[in-house]
């Protein structure tokens, strides 16, 4: 049936009528909706949404994470056949899952964008669906948590990355990549002592009381270790799970603008990842994929798994 659907298909993301069901289009054509989702802002009878922010005017370091969003959306073309592995039910075939498309928003207005955001998310969760978002730098997180903390109250953060992203940063007003997660806590929106860091290996003096797992403990631990550690951390409460790409080491991503040596391998994240299924995880993101240091597009094929891991465990509950 898949050849002959093959030889049919093309442009599912805009002429695919069910919701649900793998795509057999071919990978190196058509429109490139994530995982050939159908692209609509149509929420009715759906239970996640992919949506992207290309947004890239907080980084620090070297820009491009505002084409993260296209790059992840046309690697996950290698992964709309087959139900994502390891997994004892297939997401795509259990859950209605679109694209949702990007963000709208004035790029010489940057003091708009993340009301702008929160508003774009504001309107998922309104409509019971939960987002997996690709950005993008990570400043994006902190607007999104602002809907998810409305709608669920102060969110347990599981957090992949090289950095802590709680540098101290009291102007609630400045955009930076490195300082939202400091003020994500300090306006209630994460519960630091249910929330968790994995894979850090930045020196920072005061990650708020938040429990870090650093990459050195990973390898030396392990995946099996590292979830038990996590599950403990954050028990039954709501979740947002946010993956900085750079979480992995170079290595494996080397498209990413603060690169740092030492970081996890690619199947630690993907066996933690697969572990954590039962967790109350209510959304999440995939962020700083920064296509122009991509060279041989490894980081945008990593970025697409960890957005469909993130729909496994989102979907984990509606099966």
């Amino acid at each position: 049936m898949a050849l002959e659907d093959a030889r049919k298909q093309v442009d599912q993301a805009f002429t695919r009528e069910d919701l649900k069901g793998a795509s057999f289009e071919n990978s190196f054509g058509g429109a490139t909706s994530f995982l050939r989702r159908r692209y609509t802002k149509d929420l009715t009878g759906v239970d996640i949404a992919i949506t992207g922010v290309a947004f890239d005017q907080a980084v620090t370091n070297r820009p491009g994470t505002r084409l993260g969003p296209r790059a992840i959306r046309e690697a996950s073309a290698l992964q709309a056949f087959d139900p994502p592995y390891g997994w004892p039910f297939d997401v795509m075939e259990t859950c209605a899952i679109i694209d949702y498309g990007d963000l709208a928003f004035d790029y010489a207005n940057i003091p708009a964008f993340p009301a702008a955001l929160t508003e774009h998310i504001r309107g998922i969760l309104a409509a019971d669906v939960a987002s997996v978002t690709l950005g993008g730098d990570h400043y994006i997180s902190f607007p999104i948590l602002k809907a998810y903390a409305e709608k669920f109250g102060p969110m347990s953060l599981v957090q992949f990355d090289a950095h802590s992203d709680t540098w101290a940063d009291d102007d609630m007003d400045r955009i930076d990549h490195g300082t939202m997660f400091y003020k994500a806590v300090k306006s209630g929106l994460v519960d630091p002592a249910r929330s968790v860091q994995v894979g850090i290996r930045t020196t920072n003096e005061d990650n708020l009381g938040v429990p870090t797992l650093d990459a050195r403990w990973v390898h030396e631990n392990g995946p099996a270790a590292a979830v038990m550690r996590i599950k403990e951390i954050v028990g039954d409460h709501p979740v947002y799970l946010s993956f900085d790409i750079d979480g992995l080491d170079p290595a494996f991503a080397p498209g990413t603008g603060t690169p740092v040596w030492g970081g996890l391998h690619s199947w630690q994240a993907a066996a933690i990842l697969r572990d954590l299924a039962g967790i109350n995880i209510k959304g999440g993101d995939i962020v700083e994929v920064s296509p122009p240091f991509d060279t041989t597009g490894a980081t945008a094929i990593a970025g697409a798994h960890v957005a469909t891991e993130l729909l496994c465990l989102l979907g984990w509950h509606l099966r």
